[in-house]
Order: C-alpha cells, then sequence, then structure tokens
C-alpha cells in the first residue's frame, strides 16, 4: 500500500541532493511521519477540549467543576503517551540495498546525487544509534514503480514537472530514493528542477501492480487502470505508459488516451489511422499513489528539526 512517508522520502531525497546534505532513510523518514502524526493528533485533541471549555456556560462550569479536573487529567495522562520522545533516542536499523540501474539513461551527475542520499544516516542528527546489535530488518516490499513531480501555480494549477519509473519490481526505498532524483533530473521534456523551484512542488508516487495483457486495445478502464503500449510503424519499435490518472486529469475517451499514447511513443500518423497499426499490444494495470505538496514537507521537517532542540 502506498503511505504518504513515501512521499516525504521523495521530497526529502531531493531536497538533500539540492542542499549538498545526507537524506535520511526511508525508515528513518516511517518512524518520524508517524510520530508526527500522532503528534499533531494530541495538539488537535487538546484544542478540542480547550474549545469545549470556553463554550461552557458559567453554570455548567461551576456544577461540573469537579469532574471537570478529573476528565483534564485523565485527558493529560492520555495524550502524553502520544507525545514523540526526542528524536535522537531512536533507534533503527538502516537497511542495506544494492545498486540498481533505472531503466531510463542517467547522467554523472544525477548518479551521484543518487549514491549521496543512499550512504547510512548514522551520523544525521536525527538519530543515535546504540551499540548493541540490532535484529535484521524484515524483507523490504518490492514494486515497480512511478515518481511524478508537478508544479503548482498561485491559482492552483497542476503542470507536470518529471515523471520517470520502472515497470521492473524494486526494493521501495532504493526504487523511490533512485526515481526521485531520476525524475526530477533526467526526464528529458524539462530542464533539471532546481533549488528554487523546491516550494512550488508536489509529488506522487505510484506503486503498480496487476497486471494484465489485453486482448484487445480498448479492454480497459478510465480511472481504474494505467495502460502500456508497445507496436511497430515502419520498421520501428515503440512504446509508451500512461499512469491511471492521467486519462481521467485530461478527460480523455478511451480511444483518445490510446490515439495520445500513441504519439506520446512517437507515432506521427493521423488520428483516424491508429487502428491500422496491426501488431498494437496493450497491458493494463492499477496503481496505488500518495501525494504531497512541498509546503506540507517542510512543515514535517520543521517539526522534525524542532525535536533535536529539546
Amino acid at each position: 500500500m502506498a503511505t504518504t512517508a513515501y512521499a516525504v522520502y521523495c521530497f526529502e531525497v531531493l531536497a538533500a541532493s539540492l542542499e549538498r546534505r545526507e537524506a535520511l532513510t526511508l525508515s528513518q523518514v516511517e518512524v518520524l511521519w508517524s510520530r508526527y502524526g500522532n503528534s499533531t493528533q494530541a495538539e488537535d485533541d487538546g484544542e478540542e477540549f480547550d474549545n469545549y471549555d470556553m463554550e461552557m456556560t458559567e453554570d455548567e462550569h461551576d456544577e461540573d467543576e469537579g469532574h471537570h479536573e478529573v476528565k483534564l487529567e485523565s485527558i493529560e495522562r492520555d495524550t502524553s503517551s502520544l507525545q514523540p520522545s526526542s528524536i535522537s533516542g531512536l533507534r533503527i536499523s538502516s537497511p542495506t540495498t544494492g545498486s540498481s540501474t533505472p531503466s531510463t539513461q542517467s547522467t554523472t551527475s544525477s548518479q551521484a546525487a543518487v549514491d549521496s542520499t543512499s550512504k547510512s544516516s548514522s551520523k544525521s542528527s536525527f538519530f543515535s544509534f546504540g551499540h548493541k546489535q540490532q535484529p535484521a530488518p524484515p524483507k523490504e516490499e518490492e514494486y515497480p514503480l512511478f515518481v511524478t513531480w508537478n508544479t503548482i501555480n498561485s491559482r492552483g494549477h497542476k503542470s507536470l514537472r518529471g515523471c520517470i519509473g520502472t515497470f521492473n519490481a524494486m526494493p521501495l526505498s532504493e526504487g523511490i530514493r533512485s526515481y526521485a532524483i531520476t525524475s526530477a533530473f533526467e526526464d528529458s521534456r524539462f530542464s533539471p528542477i532546481s533549488l528554487q523551484e523546491l516550494p512550488t512542488l508536489s509529488t506522487s508516487v505510484t506503486l503498480l501492480m496487476n497486471f494484465t495483457p489485453c486482448s484487445g486495445p480498448l479492454e480497459w478502464n478510465v480511472g481504474t487502470h494505467g495502460i502500456k503500449i508497445s507496436f511497430s510503424y515502419h520498421g520501428r519499435h515503440y512504446g509508451a505508459t500512461y499512469l491511471p490518472e492521467v486519462a481521467v486529469a485530461q478527460g480523455w475517451s478511451r480511444e483518445e488516451t490510446i490515439i495520445s499514447l500513441m504519439r506520446k511513443a512517437g507515432w506521427s500518423g493521423r488520428s483516424s489511422d491508429w487502428k491500422k497499426v496491426g501488431d498494437l499490444k496493450c497491458v493494463r494495470y492499477e496503481g496505488q499513489a500518495t501525494t504531497l505538496a512541498y509546503s506540507q514537507y517542510r512543515e514535517w521537517r520543521t517539526w522534525a528539526d524542532s525535536r533535536t532542540k529539546e
């Protein structure tokens, strides 16, 4: 299942590369994101109680004063267990992953960024590892995946800024780290993302599953399936894919989606001739996506930074 922590990790990896610092590992981000959620929930619960108390009439407050004090004491005990402990007290065994080459070509600079972010974060101010040997972590889940970057303007309009992924199953920490960098820096349709652009970005991580060959190019459902096509035309081989959300976002029918996907692959025939491409093969798949805006990442990171000062 795609979790919000995966999108947080994309921002963490990209920001660390642009800021020339070490990135946290995925396992560290997952722990911190969980503690952050518990912390904000506890604060929300406290605010709701305060609002209730303010809305009481004077008579109600007097009548329930003794009982009110008991309830407050109880709430303080309950929420205290939700407060995050100092981050420096966490002990996490950082997973070790092998190297993998993304299916999209990468330049030396982007590979260096991937290598930099894959280093152990044991020196990070966020975590202090004890000398006691940690148990081996459970085997990581592996999925084909895509990482998408979008820019969001002042009116909330979203524009694609980069999207690259793989149909080969990869361990999540390795796959997300690799394609967060590759899609930000190596999508040939765009210039590399810069540090100044970070505040305008949102990111999505899509895990792919349930791949099924189609008996025909229209044997799939808009809003449910992503589509991967391959075909030959005039002696050349073509291939391309659209994630499940693309056709919905564009308002396309299945036929319009196939024609657009063929053009994305490089086909230049007339729209009315798409059915004449005799060996058009189609595979449908499903995806689980999670999306995060930079502002949400920044709030989390500020919270995480503050834990080291307590």
